[in-house]
C-alpha cells in the first residue's frame, strides 16, 4: 500500500490502515416537568484513523531522520493522507509510537503506529 502525507512519501509499503466510524457527541439534561431526559445533539466529532507499518533504513541515523520527518507533521495543523488512492483530509496527528526496533537484512527496521484524528469527514 502506497501512503503519502501532504504529498510526501515518508512511509514504506508495509502499511495497514484502520478507519473508525464517525462519532457524534450529545449531552443529556433532565428538565422539571419532563419525564425522562432531553438529548442535545452537539454534532459530529470526527473519527480516528490508525496507520500501522514498518520503516526500514540503512542505519540508525537514517531511521531516526525518517521518524523525525514524520514527527514534524505533529504540529496541530491539518494534513491530507493518501493511501492507495483513497484520500483522508483534515487530519491531525495525535500520536506516533515506535516499537520493536531491530536489525533486518542490510539495515534496521522499526514498527510504528500513527493515530490521526479526522476532524471533519468529507
Amino acid at each position: 500500500m502506497r501512503v503519502s502525507i501532504d504529498e510526501q512519501w515518508l512511509f514504506d509499503e508495509t502499511v495497514t490502515m484502520e478507519a473508525e466510524s464517525n462519532r457524534r457527541e450529545s449531552i443529556g439534561r433532565s428538565t422539571a416537568g419532563l419525564d425522562g431526559v432531553m438529548s442535545i445533539d452537539l454534532g459530529g466529532r470526527g473519527r480516528k484513523i490508525r496507520q500501522k507499518g514498518e520503516i526500514r533504513a540503512r542505519s540508525k541515523e537514517e531511521l531516526n531522520n525518517r521518524f523525525e520527518a514524520i514527527s514534524e507533521f505533529m504540529d496541530g495543523k491539518t494534513h491530507t493522507l493518501v493511501a492507495d488512492g483513497r484520500q483522508f483530509g483534515n487530519l491531525r496527528i495525535d500520536s506516533l509510537n515506535v516499537t520493536n526496533e531491530r536489525t533486518s537484512g542490510a539495515g534496521i527496521t522499526a514498527d510504528y503506529e500513527i493515530v490521526y484524528l479526522q476532524l471533519m469527514v468529507e
